[in-house]
């Protein structure tokens, strides 16, 4: 089973957003929001039941209500009483608009909350699919420290111990900004991964021999921010003098995160190398390839164009005589 968002949990995230009012007694729902997406139920009030979607939130708007303004009394029961055949998580009515006492009543019968939001159909349609979307993103919690180095969301990883924090501190302390350190959450939103802190651990960082600090209280606001989308991933692995470290950069290398390929750079740690400078000359060839600036490809372009004028100029030399 899928996660399930409780009605109650919904309710709570975005009744200020929405300016939720409940209709009916109850803000409690035994079936659980399970997908992130709505349904309008106008054909299935006029009778076509073949694709009435009643896993999602089923919203009224102003064709549906003035369809059922148009009924008579037992019309109007009749056609709300097919939207409570199969189980309903909520109704939720838009623009403020008068709801049929019939609709009320057989919701209260059926144990569906009802709600009712000031906003238009269209506007309420679009927030409401951003807030579901956000919630049913896919998710992970992984190990490492997330800073905002110059513009590029730069993730340290590597096993513990092996210094994350302190260059993610010494970045801040140069201006940069720290995004999560120890715990981040990243939540995948289209072909992007947004990076993030737990709430209860937001900002907080541990150094070893210092303790827990507040990096905001420290630094001042301007040294943090909430969430930051990931770009590339900084692996720190110990100086491995028999290991073939990458020496050119032709070749990139990619990890894969929820299913998004990024960027990952493999960084050899021993004393004494400078490691902040380095991850800040990752995030700046980061945006030069973006832009669409290589300088390995250059250099590699540069080295076989000399080579090809250096093969054509010994030629020439070679019959040159006189």
């Amino acid at each position: 089973m899928g996660y399930e968002y409780s009605l109650e949990q919904f309710y709570e995230d975005t009744k200020d957003e929405f300016h939720f009012k409940v209709l009916t007694s109850r803000i409690k729902s035994k079936i659980p929001i399970i997908v992130p997406d709505f349904h309008r139920p106008a054909f299935a009030l006029a009778g076509f039941m073949e694709n009435f979607l009643n896993e999602r939130i089923q919203v009224l708007g102003e064709t549906e209500i003035l369809y059922l303004r148009s009924l008579d009394s037992d019309g109007q029961r009749e056609s709300i009483q097919r939207l409570f055949s199969k189980p309903l998580c909520c109704i939720i009515v838009t623009k403020d608009l008068e709801v049929p006492k019939v609709l009320i009543e057989l919701a209260e019968q059926n144990d569906v909350v009802v709600l009712r939001t000031p906003m238009s159909t269209t506007p309420f349609l679009h927030a409401l699919t951003g807030h579901l979307e956000d919630v049913f993103a896919p998710r992970e919690i992984i190990h490492g420290s997330l800073v905002d180095v110059y513009g590029v969301g730069l993730l340290f990883a590597g096993r513990s111990g092996i210094g994350k924090s302190e260059i993610a501190l010494d970045l801040v302390e140069r201006g940069h900004r720290l995004v999560a350190d120890d715990v981040v959450e990243i939540v995948k939103k289209g072909d992007v991964l947004v990076g993030k802190g737990r709430e209860h651990l937001r900002h907080f960082m541990e150094i070893r021999g210092i303790g827990i600090i507040n990096v905001m209280d420290i630094f001042g606001i301007r040294a943090v921010r909430v969430q930051k989308r990931i770009e590339v991933e900084v692996r720190l692995e110990e100086w491995d003098p028999k290991k073939d470290w990458d020496r050119m950069g032709l070749d990139e290398h990619y990890v894969d995160l929820l299913g998004v390929k990024i960027r990952q750079v493999v960084i050899p740690i021993y004393p004494g190398k400078n490691i902040t400078v380095i991850s800040e000359t990752i995030a700046l060839n980061h945006m030069l390839k973006v832009y669409g600036v290589d300088a390995a490809k250059r250099f590699d372009q540069l080295l076989v164009d000399m080579m090809e004028s250096d093969k054509k100029t010994r030629k020439y030399l070679k019959y040159d005589t006189e």
